[in-house]
């Protein structure tokens, strides 16, 4: 394959991906308000007024309407982009560790709808039925291929092996809901939709690397807390969302993910 067509790739890659943001925009901003993603169309918060093809330009809109509305100019979050190029980049990153192939579709698929979950509970500190079962949904033909064709697919080869990422996430995480509902009297130690976000994404990467993301999402939950406490930005009674740092998490195990499980075996083999 020449230097162009590698080129061409990626530039198709980036610009799927900055199509693919602009939609989770319109999620993250309408899914917690309970509103249609489909009805109505785009259109500007402020006014109302419908957007037509030359707003809707991922990225490049908001440069050439310096960040304004065309007909009220209301000032247009800078967030919007900053998603758009967010999505763009991991799709890429993504592209180049698996290039084209059933993993590529999978893992794009599935960061996506997490990207959207990261700032939706982040905002909100809810996650929307909606992308868990956008999740299953995009899990189950994983599984029925890999049913049918026993591929490596994420370091796992056989489809029992992703039903039984159900596990070690959503097993452990409503466990220690369980727990907290009966000892402590209480639903805060774990939110189900933390809970429910784990069903998706133990399907899709298998239990090992649910395991990982597990560990990973805890680790970075627990010395980004440690750090909002001791810089007096959160105190100790605060809560912060667990979800962004499931979908961190996740990033990280579908990369490098079979590599770190790899490292540390070898590590306590030696």
């Amino acid at each position: 394959m020449t230097i162009l067509s590698f080129v061409v790739l990626y530039f198709f890659v980036f610009l799927m991906g900055t199509i693919f943001g602009s939609f989770l925009n319109v999620c993250i901003y309408r899914m917690p308000r309970e509103e249609s993603i489909i009805m109505p169309p785009s259109h500007c918060t402020g006014c109302g007024s419908r957007l037509k093809a030359p707003d809707l330009v991922p990225v490049f809109s908001f440069v050439f309407l310096k960040g304004k509305c065309r007909h009220c100019g209301v000032r247009i979050s800078p967030r919007y982009p900053l998603i758009e190029l967010l999505t763009a980049t991991v799709f890429m990153i993504l592209f180049y560790k698996y290039f084209i192939s059933v993993e590529f579709i999978a893992a794009a698929y599935l960061m996506a709808i997490l990207i959207a979950v990261f700032f939706i509970d982040l905002d909100h500190k809810i996650i929307p039925d909606q992308l868990v079962v956008a999740g299953l949904a995009g899990a189950l033909p994983l599984t029925v291929y890999n049913f049918f064709k026993p591929v490596q697919i994420f370091g796992e080869t056989y489809w029992l092996n992703r039903l039984l990422g159900l596990l070690p996430g959503t097993g452990t995480l409503f466990l220690i809901a369980v727990i907290g509902l009966i000892i402590y009297k209480t639903d805060d130690a774990m939110g189900m939709g933390d809970v429910k976000l784990f069903a998706p994404i133990g399907i899709f990467l298998g239990w090992k690397l649910c395991l990982l993301t597990l560990m990973l999402s805890v680790v970075l939950a627990g010395v980004t807390s440690i750090i909002l406490i001791l810089t007096k930005i959160k105190s100790r009674k605060d809560t912060i969302p667990f979800g962004p740092f499931i979908v961190i998490g996740t990033f990280i195990a579908i990369v490098w993910g079979t590599d770190i499980i790899n490292w540390y075996m070898n590590s306590i083999s030696n």
